[in-house]
């Protein structure tokens, strides 16, 4: 198995306290885990550095502190008794996140063993992408930020949350492609694997699209999309969601889950009184939201003026594309398109979230 295969990197456990050793491989094989497992901090060191994570027992943190390990992400410290002010010092030390208290944190810890299995702990950066006002052009953005992306090497899976929308499938010209979509995973249940949700989904030109499909309409629980974000977020490096206007329940919970989100608005006078309304909604103005706007305007208006009537940032401003209509109409979408306005304004936004075309695959 290759050395860079994320199923041959285990999580480590450190600790001589046999009572902790058997609570937490339990926890392990209830995630379907099998860790590494030393006692000695000499041991541990040679193995520290490659493991998915690091579970440090309470009963050798002091050792393992004094050994000064070398600092990592996802180094957890477990123990039965953790209210001893010592042990959060020794975590600052160890360089631990958090201090986990068994039996109360068995659950939070099982999620974290599965996390391990799909080669991803942490979480890819989220995008939402919404329109200020019907007609915006936030479909096609979201596809062109999936695109450009998936051009600069980033794992990404463009997830399509409007069930009244056209469909990320037209726009991007993929609605033969095969693959599940959303119809198929609404009656879901439990935790979504990573690798099983992208080897389900349809696959253009290495861009994972979740979009709907031609029948009838279908709701998505809320439970679903956040499962189905979280295996996303754990499987890509770059998730892009697309979602409606009007948010219902499973928008709002992808909305959740979103480190920024994204309001395409023209620089028109009536599209920024619509898109003032749209950004009051209380799921939207809890969330940090930046403008892409597409002008100059008719009447003068550029992003400048746009992001100060609306008082947001401006992430990106962009001139109208030429021909995209055409092109989405003729199933090209926005691929044949890497160097025009619109891919400009995507490659601002994604520099802008830190992901720029040295950044690997997740």
């Amino acid at each position: 198995m290759s050395a860079c295969d994320p199923s041959d990197v285990r999580p480590l456990i450190v600790t001589a306290d046999e009572r902790l050793l058997d609570d937490l491989l339990r926890l392990a094989a209830a995630a379907g885990v099998t860790p590494e497992v030393v006692s000695d901090p000499g041991a541990a060191r040679r193995l520290w550095s490659a493991a998915a994570m690091v579970l440090v027992g309470a009963d050798v943190a002091a050792r393992l502190a004094a050994a000064h390990p070398p600092r990592r992400e996802q180094i957890l410290l477990v123990g039965h008794d953790v209210d001893d002010p010592l042990l959060w010092r020794l975590a600052v030390d160890v360089g631990a996140e958090q201090v986990i208290h068994l039996p109360d944190g068995q659950d939070w810890l099982v999620d974290r063993f599965s996390d391990t299995l799909d080669g991803r702990v942490g979480g890819a950066f989220t995008v939402a992408v919404t329109g200020g006002c019907g007609g915006a052009g936030a479909t096609t953005f979201a596809a062109a930020l999936g695109v450009t992306a998936a051009r600069m090497g980033v794992r990404t899976l463009l997830l399509d949350g409007d069930p009244l929308g056209g469909g990320l499938d037209l726009t991007l010209g993929s609605e033969r492609v095969t693959g599940c979509r959303w119809p198929e995973l609404v009656d879901t249940s439990g935790r979504v694997s990573a690798p099983s949700l992208r080897d389900a989904l349809p696959r253009v030109h290495e861009l994972s699209v979740l979009s709907w499909d031609r029948g009838d309409l279908v709701t998505i629980p809320p439970d679903v999309m956040r499962e189905v974000v979280a295996a996303g977020q754990r499987g890509h490096g770059l998730v892009v969601v697309d979602l409606p206007r009007r948010l219902d329940a499973a928008a709002e919970e992808a909305l959740l889950h979103a480190d920024t989100v994204l309001v395409v608005v023209p620089a028109e006078v009536r599209a920024v009184a619509a898109t003032g309304r749209v950004v009051a909604q209380p799921a939207l103005a809890a969330r940090t939201l930046e403008l892409v706007v597409r002008g100059p305007g008719p009447a003068g208006l550029d992003g400048v003026l746009v992001a100060e009537a609306l008082a947001l940032p401006l992430a990106a401003q962009m001139r109208p594309e030429r021909g995209i209509t055409e092109a989405l109409d003729l199933g090209r979408g926005p691929w044949e398109r890497a160097r025009g306005p619109l891919a400009r304004a995507c490659r601002t936004v994604l520099a802008r979230s830190g992901l720029t075309s040295a950044q690997a695959a997740a």
